[in-house]
């Protein structure tokens, strides 16, 4: 067995700093672009929106421009197609779940309860990626992966609810059955009603059910945004009414809130 060689106090080395600036202000650049997709943007305008002096934008543009994985159409630019090809092979879950498994994982341990994040796909739904239960959690019902998927109850879920509220009212109705089932008693199964608790859902930033799914199930959940306003995935918090009433609301929902934005902060946080 070979020993550990110790090294002299002299020879150890600062810890080395792996972030290389360039990159991650070569990554923001790409996002801002991302949310211009059809117009592009002029370099100006790009370095007031990232802030970073306009010399900087033009070079990391000019180098992602050689790679393809930026264009530029006259004076404006705009995502490029090597980016489109990288983007086609490229999971878009995989890295997600990974790093919002462990806050998920403490939020469920703070309440007790399941915690789950979903995203939206292309049909206009939500896939679960990433679920969290505390060792003394008690599942009533459904579980959140019988729950999301293409038969989802979009109208009595408040994940659903808060997928609902993104759209523009004539679409979310169009996805809506004309008679909407009622689940419990407590179901909302009036278009209009729906309607005005979606617009709610808009001003106020969270969905929440009470009973509406399942009896003596409450739910809460809450949008998580990209820099752009775009919304990428929904987290949800589940429990039974006995242990996560209407009274506890307002101390989750502040928690959620706290941990969307460390969700956000480790899906995106860049070095300056």
């Amino acid at each position: 067995m070979c020993a550990d060689k110790e090294v002299p106090m002299t020879e150890v080395a600062e810890p080395v700093q792996l972030t290389n600036k360039s990159v991650t202000k070569a990554g923001r650049l790409l996002r801002e672009l991302a949310a211009h997709p059809q117009q592009g943007v002029t370099v100006t305008a790009l370095a007031k929106a990232v802030g970073m002096s306009r010399p900087t934008t033009f070079r990391l543009l000019h180098s992602l421009e050689q790679s393809g994985l930026v264009h530029r159409v006259d004076n404006h630019y705009v995502l490029g197609h090597e980016m489109a090809r990288l983007g086609r092979l490229a999971d878009p879950h995989t890295g997600l779940a990974a790093r919002a498994q462990p806050l998920l994982q403490e939020l469920a341990d703070r309440f007790n309860h399941s915690v789950s994040m979903s995203v939206p796909n292309a049909h206009d739904g939500l896939d679960l990626i990433a679920q969290a239960c505390s060792p003394n959690y008690v599942a009533i019902g459904l579980q959140m992966s019988q729950l999301i998927g293409p038969r989802a109850p979009l109208h009595a879920s408040s994940f659903g609810k808060v997928l609902l509220a993104e759209m523009p009212e004539d679409k979310a109705l169009a996805l809506l059955p004309e008679r909407l089932e009622a689940y419990t008693d407590r179901t909302i199964t009036d278009r209009a009603k729906l309607l005005s608790e979606l617009s709610d859902i808009r001003k106020q930033g969270f969905g929440v059910v009470d009973g509406e799914l399942e009896d003596g199930l409450t739910s809460l959940s809450c949008p998580v945004r990209d820099s752009a306003g775009t919304m990428v995935a929904v987290l949800t918090l589940n429990g039974s009414r006995h242990g996560f009433n209407r009274n506890r609301i307002p101390d989750a929902l502040g928690a959620m809130r706290e941990m969307v934005d460390r969700l956000t902060d480790v899906f995106w946080h860049e070095v300056d």
